[in-house]
Formats: C-alpha cells, structure tokens, sequence
C-alpha cells in the first residue's frame, strides 16, 4: 500500500510538473521542412510555363509530370512536385472542375501518422473539412484552422526522403484581430510550436501601407516557419495573395533571374524590420513573397 502511495504521489508530481496543456498533448506529429509544400493551382496551359520560371528563378528541379485524381470525388490534374532549395510546390493544372473545397488549401503539411494527426487537429480546435481520403501514394484530408486557414495533410504509403532546404519559406497567413489568438493557440498546440516574435507595431510598408503598422508574429515548429500578418483586412493588391515567403541570399539576383524568365514583379524591393522584401507573380498567376534578411537599401 505504501509503495502505491508512493507512486501515486510521484505521478502526481509530475504531472504537476509539466501542467494540464503538456500532460494532455497529442503526440507531435511534423516530419521536417522539406516535406511540406505550397500547393499552386494554374490552368493546364500556364503548368510548363510556370515550371521553367520557378526553377530559372530558385533552382531546383520538378518531378516527371503525371495525371491523376488527387481529390475524393471525380476530377482530373497533372500534378508534380517542383523542389528548390528554398522550397517545393506542389503544382496542379486541371483538366476538369475543381472540387470544392480544393484550391482554397494554402499548403500540404506531410505527417506521420494521419489518424493521429487529425485527432491532434481536432484537439486543438481545427475543424477537418475534408475527412481522410485515399490519394495515388497514400493518404490525405483537408484542415481548417480558426480564422478560417485551410491546410492539407498528407500520408505516404512509401516515406519520402527529401535533402533540408538550403533556407526554410515561411506560410505566410493574414488573419483579423478577432481570430488571430485563437488562431495561434490552436496552431502551436498542434505543432508542438513556439512564437519566436510579436510585434505589435511591424512596420506597415510590409502590407502595403507605409503610413501605418501592424501586428506581425513569427512562428517556429517542426513543420517550419510561419508569419501571422494580423490586419484590417485593407489590403491594396497584392498583399494577402501571397501564401509563401521564399528566402534568399541575394535578392537583386533573384529577381534579376526572376524577371528574365517571365516573372513579374509586383512590388518593388523595400527594407524593412530584418529583411529586404519584394513581391512577384510568376505564369499562371502565383504570387510570393521573396526576401533576403539583413534589411538594405534597395
């Protein structure tokens, strides 16, 4: 009876020790950077043109294009996966309709275990609105996060095994004031993440509105980097279209190879906080976000 005690006494502790939201946590389910893409929806004729400009301006190369069903009810896409090192798209061109809610979801986040990462989903407030469907190499469903995020999970049958980016992008996700802490909270619950800044006054030229500020957080988890861009939802064009910040070494460079392959620049270098941004839209309509930290004159 005494040893019971006592070890009833010792779990007590530690779970004392690490607190309700830790002793309850779903298990971590993120595999690494490199497995996590930005899903870019262009019309068939824009797929190859797209290709070429997105490896003339990161590097990279594309995987062999194939056609498949890569949703749960019937529609057709080529679909490939184009990996740089700063980071990998996963590019579709339907042929047909695309079902709703496909195209809204900003990114593909590979894990390990699908069940596990939707009960670890649901615990921490997402809703799943897509529930899990067979794909042609495993496993998928689609995740709305508060703020009304939408993100893909994938699962492999065969596990990948992808190199570490030369630089990690950044998912680049607008919310409103209203949904932003629920937003977080719900999020680093799920990825085991933690906030790495919050500024409460970001300079506003990195929305477009050079005259104001804004909110901006920074998070870090074993999915990757992510910036949360809290506004009023008075955006001038492009803010908010753009779902990835790709980081370079030179960004004059960048945009110098960007530009001969087609790429229009959208908004034209500026320095701001750590960094010196621009915005792009390459064929097909896809627009990023392309940065070089250490923040210069352009």
């Amino acid at each position: 009876m005494m040893r019971s005690l006592a070890a009833a006494a010792a779990l007590w502790a530690a779970l004392a020790a690490v607190g309700p939201a830790q002793a309850g946590a779903e298990a971590a389910v993120a595999v690494a950077p490199q497995y996590d893409t930005t899903h870019v929806y262009v019309a068939p004729e824009d797929v190859d043109r797209f290709v070429q400009s997105f490896i003339a301006t990161f590097g990279g190369r594309s995987t062999k294009q194939v056609v498949a069903t890569v949703t749960p009810t019937p529609s057709s896409t080529t679909s490939q996966l184009i990996q740089t090192p700063v980071g990998t798209v996963s590019l579709f061109g339907f042929t047909t309709p695309i079902p709703y809610p496909f195209g809204t979801e900003r990114t593909g986040y590979l894990v390990t275990d699908m069940d596990a990462a939707i009960k670890a989903a649901r615990a921490a407030g997402a809703a799943v609105i897509v529930q899990t469907f067979p794909d042609p190499i495993g496993r998928d469903a689609v995740i709305q996060w508060p703020g009304g995020v939408n993100m893909q999970f994938y699962w492999h049958t065969t596990k990948p095994d992808y190199a570490p980016f030369a630089t990690v992008p950044e998912n680049r996700v607008y919310v409103s004031p209203d949904s932003v802490e629920a937003f977080v909270a719900s999020f680093r619950t799920f990825s085991h993440g933690r906030v790495v800044s919050d500024d409460a006054k970001a300079p506003g030229i990195e929305i477009g509105r050079p005259s104001d500020s804004y909110r901006r957080l920074r998070l870090a988890s074993d999915f990757g980097r992510m910036t949360v861009l809290v506004t009023d939802g008075h955006l001038p064009y492009p803010y908010g279209h753009e779902t990835t910040g790709y980081e370079v070494a030179d960004l004059g460079a960048t945009l110098a190879k960007a530009k001969a392959a087609g790429v229009s620049v959208l908004v034209e270098p500026y320095a701001a906080g750590d960094r010196t941004a621009a915005i792009v839209r390459f064929p097909g309509g896809y627009v990023a976000e392309i940065h070089q930290l250490g923040a210069k004159a352009p």
